[in-house]
């Protein structure tokens, strides 16, 4: 098994109240799996794939990858686990403006000690994903599904056991979202599991397992009672 989470849990105050953004998961992701995660807006999909990612400190229950307890490790460990062994596409576009989107893409190499080809290895993903005659442009000057295409490379940069994405095709158009998730269908059939948070339901199709995040639980299926 390659994660297993076990109830997990994340609870906030809002000045003398309490409410749980996610409530008592249980999910098992084995090798090889696709799979999407949909909810509506404030369900708690976000707060459940932040967790797992190690960005957010759950109120309860255990993360394990492959065995090792996320969070009993310490931040400076955590931090290496997420950059050697996660790839995770943010919500929104989290590039560096200031960057070439060359040098997006191989900045996680340098983020902890490794050897290997980072130059070379960025080449081939932008490459992969369909881009590379954009390597030496600014965020600026992309658009919308090349900016999802650089952040898809960059998570991929370090090689890792799983790739985690947040609403990856929220804001683009039919053609550019279905080229994405054939994107996804084909990382994942070269051996990285998938774990992504849609409102596209187009996008199920691509997986082999669907969950749907109400209030804060997590059930199996498409329980939105609506196709």
């Amino acid at each position: 098994m390659l994660l297993e989470i076990k109830a997990l849990t994340k609870e906030y105050k809002r000045g003398n109240k309490k409410f749980l953004a996610v409530k008592n998961v249980d999910l098992s992701v084995n090798d090889g799996d696709f799979i999407s995660i949909i909810g509506r807006s404030g369900s708690g999909k976000s707060t459940f794939l932040n967790m797992i990612a190690g960005l957010i400190k759950p109120t309860a229950g255990n993360i394990r990858l492959e065995g090792t307890e996320i969070y009993g490790l310490n931040d400076r460990e955590i931090s290496n686990l997420r950059n050697t062994r996660l790839g995770y596409i943010p919500q929104g576009h989290g590039i560096l403006t200031n960057f070439t989107v060359f040098d997006n893409v191989r900045l996680p190499h340098f983020l902890s000690k490794r050897h290997g080809d980072a130059s070379g290895r960025a080449a081939f993903l932008l490459n992969e994903v369909g881009i590379s005659s954009l390597s030496e442009m600014m965020p600026s000057q992309i658009s919308g599904g090349e900016l999802r295409r650089v952040l898809i490379a960059r998570a991929l940069m370090n090689e890792p056991e799983l790739l985690i994405a947040d609403e990856p095709t929220s804001d683009l158009d039919i053609r550019t979202t279905q080229e994405i998730m054939e994107l996804f269908a084909r990382i994942n059939k070269s051996g990285t599991a998938v774990l992504i948070v849609t409102h596209e339901l187009d996008s199920l199709n691509f997986g082999n397992r669907v969950f749907t995040m109400k209030s804060g639980e997590l059930l199996e299926g498409n329980q939105l009672n609506f196709t």
